[in-house]
């Protein structure tokens, strides 16, 4: 192998800069691996070493430009998009090109890269780089944007919760959330609007013209840069009786995972949580729930970086971000939790009703039925 060039993060427009904790995540990689460069099309992962965003057509796996790292980064891309990549996203990073009708992005990394090495899509020659253990646990950066993220989130989720009118279709909010995460610079892959009828219907309730009727569960996984913050309210009109004790129940299986993940964190593994959960179905006196829905994972730079299920074996890596989601005959608990030295809640603004629930020598708090 060559010798390597340390790699000093740059300036960039756009806010972008480059983080030092990751290039020397790769530094070693690249070392441990026996490997000349790394390349990543994929968003999430273009995101996570770049901050910047490759996606033209979001119905397609891999963006239109690749972010390479051999000691120093490198953005490659057709002559058609470099313009803007230059001009809107790298500044002082070049951006290589290649005419768009000469060949693909897989073709122009494998003629370009140094060998041996590998990619996040499928280029010849190169063999599958393990992205996501490349990109967890968060970085002081990421945990630096997660918090801004989490909280624009909410405060996007929660102001148009508390104007829901029983006679709103689903998809009435689910416009008014959207537009208002899209104002912020926030994308919303999963937006889900249940009302009184779908809701206790469905586990999953992409929004329909059905009226929201006596209450509503709204729950959003939002991104931006890659990082993705999910979150659950309850609204409460003229609700159903059992709607409270429901709620309550789910908020008790939550905050018994997020203080399981805080105390079995850096030893434990998933399906440790994963008992912890149904445990807590069990105390609540339902335990088949975890049967009909997933209960939620780690998350960062995909809606979830796992899910747990009973024989997972994911580590339980800190700092990282958590979001469990248990659910309980219409009613669910949802929000993104950042488990370090300690347990911050991500997706709050302070202005919703909360609960403290005592779990484990612990108090957990979650966010109740509102406005």
């Amino acid at each position: 192998m060559t010798e390597r060039t340390r790699f000093s993060p740059l300036a960039q427009c756009d806010d972008v800069t480059i983080d030092p904790a990751k290039t020397d995540r790769l530094d070693n990689y690249l070392a441990e691996a026996g490997l000349e460069a790394v390349w990543f099309a994929r968003p999430a992962n273009f995101a996570w070493l770049t901050g910047a965003n490759n996606i033209v057509d979001r119905e397609a796996g891999v963006g239109v430009a690749a972010a390479g790292y051999d000691g120093s980064l490198r953005i490659l891309t057709s002559n058609n998009e470099a313009p803007r990549f230059a001009e809107e996203e790298f500044g002082d990073v070049p951006v290589e090109s290649f005419p768009w009708h000469e060949g693909t992005l897989a073709e122009a990394v494998a003629e370009r890269s140094e060998r041996p090495f590998e990619t996040d899509f499928d280029v010849s020659g190169a063999e599958r780089v393990p992205a996501t253990r490349l990109r967890t646990p968060l970085t002081d950066t990421d945990i630096e944007r997660y918090r801004e993220l989490g909280n624009e989130t909410a405060t996007a989720l929660e102001s148009v919760c508390r104007i829901i009118e029983s006679t709103d279709s689903e998809r009435a909010v689910a416009a008014r959330l959207r537009e208002r995460l899209v104002a912020r610079g926030i994308d919303s892959p999963v937006l889900l609007v249940g009302g009184e009828e779908r809701a206790h219907a469905y586990r999953h309730f992409p929004p329909t013209d059905t009226d929201i009727g006596g209450y509503a569960l709204v729950s959003v996984t939002a991104q931006r840069g890659g990082l993705h913050a999910s979150a659950t309210r309850t609204v409460a009109l003229d609700p159903p009786d059992w709607l409270a004790a429901r709620h309550e129940a789910a908020m008790r299986v939550e905050a018994a995972a997020v203080a399981a993940t805080k105390r079995l964190s850096n030893e434990g593994t998933a399906g440790d949580v994963f008992r912890e959960i149904r445990n807590a179905y069990a105390e609540i006196r339902y335990p088949d729930e975890w049967q009909k829905h997933h209960q939620g994972g780690a998350t960062g730079f995909a809606g979830r970086e796992w899910k747990a299920t009973p024989a997972s074996t994911a580590d339980l890596q800190t700092p990282m971000a958590y979001a469990w989601n248990p659910t309980v005959e219409g009613a669910k608990s949802e929000d993104t939790v950042l488990v370090g030295d300690g347990v911050e809640t991500l997706t709050a603004t302070g202005e919703w009703p909360v609960r403290e629930i005592d779990v484990d020598s612990a108090t957990v708090v979650r966010h109740a039925v509102g406005p």
